[in-house]
């Protein structure tokens, strides 16, 4: 690396304290004071979960738009997602349908629905969207999709021909499927999900069992939903022609997973291969000298699908050199193919809360650092 490089920034956010879009200022501010002539940049990073919206709009030169919806009790919520060029979107259904919007003795999978999450694709599609990228991770939700696709024009219908509300205990009740008022859009665009689970959709691995106790259910309570959901896995199978019971991230979002493969032909893939792929990241590889990458806590499931791990794969692959500033290492934090190097911005032993209450200081100081090192390095070779 000369004295001139050109140098990529592609950090996550460390959460509650520095926005990923924040940590590539810093790191372009160090980068600078020791490598005057450089080229920074700055590639807000996210995995599919909080903050992927933001990050994507401003990544991407999008915007971000805001629409009521209903949360997951049916009341009124604002929700934001994100348009980006090219007729593109990215939504977060939790911002419709996450645990966040509810008190703890609201939790009720029972009861709770995903018809807001149909109400922001429904949006999307209104501003013209036919590539929708759907991030599901943190639902309030085990309704295997019902209530968004009930947003989007679908009915649930039980053996009287009633039409169901589509909340999780509706499950048990369907027996038929109408799809003839499905929004005529949804055919003419492409759906992702951004996905990181393989739950399937039932059974001890399922939507219902796994995710359902944290959503509010009891043992009993798990028990129902997950005969309720092996009963929609039927009626899926029966209409679509497909068994999603077993199907690998099925079970995502408390079955919204199925729900969008089923009715939208959505396809999976990993959060941050998506972020890649959308912020067309390999193309910026491909004159840098050196990439800059992080998170707030580097540990055993960083290789597990996070921003790191998948930004440095993406430098293995352009032959870029990769390192990363943390907020904190653990003993067991995994080798990452790719990443040469990790700098935590710990400087001495203090109590969490001051290290979070310093978290920019202490970022800053680690990113001058990792530089100073570099400008040695490249001293050294000249």
């Amino acid at each position: 690396m000369g004295l001139a490089p050109r140098l990529v920034f592609a950090s996550d956010s460390l959460k509650g304290t520095i926005t990923s879009e924040r940590a590539g200022q810093l790191l372009e501010a160090a980068a600078r004071r020791h490598f005057p002539g450089c080229t920074c940049r700055c590639v807000p990073m996210a995995d599919g979960g909080d903050g992927t919206v933001a990050a994507l709009a401003k990544a991407c030169g999008g915007e971000l738009r805001r629409v009521c919806v209903r949360d997951p009790l049916g009341r009124p919520v604002d929700a934001v997602y994100a348009v980006l060029p090219g007729g593109r979107a990215v939504i977060e259904m939790a911002a419709a349908s996450g645990l966040p919007l509810l008190a703890f003795d609201e939790k009720n999978p029972l009861l709770t629905t995903t018809y807001g999450t149909g109400e922001l694709i429904r949006a999307a599609l209104d501003a013209g969207a036919r590539d929708v990228t759907l991030a599901i991770g943190g639902s309030a939700t085990n309704d295997g999709g019902m209530g968004c696709m009930r947003a989007l024009g679908a009915r649930f219908l039980d053996a009287n021909g009633n039409e169901l509300a589509g909340c999780g205990a509706d499950l048990a009740r369907v027996t038929a499927i109408d799809v003839s008022g499905l929004d005529p859009r949804v055919g003419e665009a492409h759906f992702h999900l951004m996905c990181d689970v393989d739950n399937s959709l039932v059974g001890p691995e399922g939507a219902s069992a796994v995710y359902g106790p944290q959503k509010g259910a009891t043992p009993e309570v798990v028990a129902e939903l997950d005969a309720g959901m092996a009963n929609y896995a039927r009626v899926l199978a029966s209409t679509f022609g497909r068994d999603l019971a077993d199907v690998p991230g099925a079970g995502a979002a408390g079955g919204l997973g199925a729900g969008a493969m089923a009715f939208l032909g959505a396809r999976a893939q990993s959060g941050i291969a998506r972020v890649l792929e959308l912020t067309d990241f390999m193309a910026l590889l491909e004159d840098a000298d050196l990439c800059v990458t992080g998170e707030g806590h580097a540990d055993a499931q960083t290789a597990r699908g996070k921003v790191m791990a998948g930004v440095a794969a993406a430098c293995e692959a352009a032959g870029v050199p990769c390192v990363a500033v943390v907020g904190g290492m653990s003993a067991d934090a995994a080798q990452l193919p790719g990443l040469a190097a990790a700098v935590p911005t710990a400087i001495d032993a203090m109590p969490l809360d001051e290290a979070l209450s310093r978290a920019e200081e202490l970022y800053a100081l680690a990113a001058d650092r990792l530089f100073s090192l570099l400008a040695l390095g490249a001293r050294l070779r000249a």
